[in-house]
């Protein structure tokens, strides 16, 4: 089954990195009805983070072809672990780079001040560690 047409740019990014059909966990996520809170444990490489890029879509973006200007985030994705954040900011960057998204990571062991002019500058979207985010607040 191929992937069904979710936003045209994310379409385009997903045929760029050879994405034909969706996972398991995807198709999933992407037939459940939109809006609703998600629960998803699978294992590691079976497309969950492409899934929820997928699924907030129709959120972020609705019609629109690109994101507007930045300004306060308009999603939040929280990370357990360092490591996690680092590889979902890196999955959303380029499964939303033809939308103009901008993704601010705020993870420990980086430098706090470059993350907070990163926010101060505006984003779309932010992923982070929970005591790092908590350190923004």
């Amino acid at each position: 089954m191929p992937f069904p047409a979710s936003h045209p740019a994310l379409d385009r990014a997903l045929s760029e990195r050879g994405y034909a059909e969706p996972t398991p966990v995807q198709s999933a996520v992407l037939e459940a009805e939109q809006g609703r809170d998600l629960l998803v444990s699978a294992q590691t490489g079976s497309g969950k983070t492409v899934a929820f890029g997928l699924a907030l879509a129709p959120t972020l973006l609705g019609e629109a072809e690109k994101f507007a200007e930045f300004g306060a985030p308009v999603a939040l994705v929280i990370a357990p672990t360092r490591e996690l954040a680092l590889q979902v900011s890196n999955e959303l960057q380029w499964l939303y780079a033809k939308t103009g998204a901008r993704i601010v990571s705020c993870v420990g062991g980086m430098d706090p001040k470059v993350e907070r002019q990163a926010l101060n500058r505006g984003c779309h979207i932010v992923v982070g560690t929970p005591g790092r985010l908590r350190d923004h607040l």
